[in-house]
């Protein structure tokens, strides 16, 4: 803990003597109360509300990837979109995604993405500590998810971590990987279903026939 204390000796024994005033937890302790209090009030204002989430899009052409060109989170999810719907186009929206003034420009990618005609936006970075995953947890960023037009996945650390930015978007994933797996449907079970599809329609039409036949 941290503590603001008033210092006394008292001379005749020697004792030296720290009277609290006031107490509170160290280090991440007080970026946790920043973070509350920043989703006590982003809460109370409505911006999280279940009203405001956009649904995903069934069959997005393109999306949109806000994240560090040096992330491993960037691997992470270019090769799962690679691998479960290669038909997908993905655009890369550069940014810091931690230090000075990476919310700023997280939320400057995000505005952008917009004028691009994506279908959706993955917001993603790896895990972290506290202080490392501090920039999605800033208001400009928080904003900035909820004023976009476009459906924006969260994906910021691991499954245990949880920023200002997942409360805003309209889906927060557990990590990059899974917000990839979530907005992209898998090419083969999407092939799977057409065959299943086309067979019924098949031997429906052919059932319909064969009925109009014998009238």
């Amino acid at each position: 803990v941290e503590a603001r204390v008033l210092v006394t000796l008292y001379e005749a024994r020697g004792d030296f003597q720290l009277n609290v005033e006031a107490m509170r937890l160290a280090g991440t302790g007080d970026l946790f109360e920043r973070f509350l209090r920043l989703k006590a009030r982003l809460e109370a204002e409505g911006l999280f509300a279940s009203e405001r989430k956009k649904p995903l899009p069934a069959f997005p052409r393109r999306i949109g990837i806000v994240t560090s060109l040096q992330a491993a989170a960037l691997r992470d999810v270019l090769t799962t979109l690679g691998r479960r719907s290669p038909q997908v186009e993905a655009i890369v929206f550069p940014t810091p995604v931690q230090g000075e003034g990476a919310a700023e420009q997280i939320a400057a990618a995000i505005e952008t993405a917009a004028h691009w005609n994506c279908d959706a936006l993955l917001v993603c970075r790896g895990g972290g500590s506290m202080e490392d995953l501090w920039a999605f947890n800033e208001e400009v960023v928080a904003r900035a998810i909820a004023a976009s037009p476009l459906p924006v996945i969260s994906g910021v650390g691991h499954e245990t971590d949880f920023t200002i930015a997942d409360f805003a978007a309209d889906l927060r994933a557990p990590t990059p990987t899974a917000a990839a797996e979530i907005v992209a449907p898998e090419r083969e079970y999407l092939n799977r279903q057409l065959i299943t599809f086309s067979t019924a329609t098949r031997r429906q039409m052919r059932r319909t026939l064969e009925q109009c036949g014998q009238r």
